[in-house]
């Protein structure tokens, strides 16, 4: 039994070691959304590995419901990833789309994000986005539009529950 059990204590390192050594993109894949951090530079306090890991798949995990929820028009999904004034800003493009008898497709194509600021206390996170996105607008199932972009977001993040969500994403002319 103690051999089996150091046997898969063993394992358990190998496996830890060989996450850790992917490159952080690779392990955001559960996302959907190719989400890359750099948290280097954060001020005023530095951002803990284990933190990064969270922020990114929880960042990516806000994209691909944010892309959900604008293409299904389902407002009630926001609640998994977003608060605040991204919430309700997201909840009236929904809204006003749906209206209009129009939804809107996200293509994703990779996130570069820097986290500039991170709170003393850990309460906020700043991070700047250059998201390579294909945004189609469709009529029915009709691709009415489509557009291939780079856009930069400044995005606001805070913990809740066991969770980062997303408070702000504002798209901002080039960094």
């Amino acid at each position: 039994m103690r051999l089996r059990t150091g046997r898969l204590l063993l394992l358990g390192l190998l496996a830890g070691m060989v996450a850790a050594s992917l490159p952080r993109s690779l392990r955001a894949a559960e996302s959907g959304f190719s989400v890359s951090i750099d948290a280097s530079h954060a001020q005023p306090r530095q951002v803990e590995e284990a933190t990064v890991a969270v922020l990114q798949r929880d960042y990516g995990l806000a994209w691909r419901t944010m892309a959900k929820a604008l293409e299904e028009n389902r407002p009630e999904l926001l609640n998994a990833a977003f608060v605040g004034i991204a919430k309700d800003k997201l909840t009236q493009a929904i809204s006003n789309q749906a209206s209009n008898g129009l939804r809107r497709r996200y293509i994703d194509r990779g996130h570069t994000v820097r986290v500039v600021f991170y709170s003393i206390d850990g309460s906020a996170i700043e991070m700047h986005d250059t998201a390579r996105i294909e945004i189609q607008l469709l009529d029915g199932d009709k691709v009415v539009h489509s557009e291939k972009a780079t856009m930069f977001y400044v995005a606001l993040m805070s913990p809740a529950e066991n969770s980062w969500k997303v408070r702000a994403l504002q798209s901002v002319p080039g960094f």
